[in-house]
């Protein structure tokens, strides 16, 4: 999960798809946290995203550089760990004006039965499962 974790924060930013009814939603997205042994992305609840997993909450993040690209999907579960918000918003201070842990929107998610597979166009893919 480490090397996951360190790709996806070295890319800066990953687009993460949903689904809508029977419409994927993508959107850029930048925060990437490891709290507890488990891998989080945080949102705000007010948005579509939020209400999206609550009701399906499969999900695949894409991401990439350098000639590698990383392809992780799973189910994103909901965390309202105070201790899981305040870690996330620790590791990105900047958000810090939009989101509070204690400001009832902060949503921090992390990824249960995941999968990563890592691809390139001069190796065979690597994959990891967490």
């Amino acid at each position: 999960m480490n090397e996951v974790y360190e790709f996806i924060k070295s890319c800066g930013t990953y687009y993460l798809a949903t689904v809508d009814g029977d419409q994927p939603r993508v959107r850029p997205f930048g925060t990437i946290d490891i709290f507890d042994g488990k891998l989080y992305i945080q949102t705000g609840k007010v948005k579509d995203c939020s209400k999206q997993l609550a009701t399906n909450p499969k999900a695949e993040l894409c991401c990439f550089k350098d000639g590698t690209w990383l392809r992780l999907f799973g189910e994103l579960i909901d965390d309202d760990n105070r201790d899981a918000r305040k870690h996330m918003l620790d590791a990105y201070p900047n958000l810090r004006g939009m989101y509070n842990e204690d400001d009832g929107n902060t949503q921090v998610l992390y990824f249960k039965n995941a999968k990563a597979v890592f691809s390139s166009f001069t190796s065979a893919p690597k994959t990891i499962e967490f």
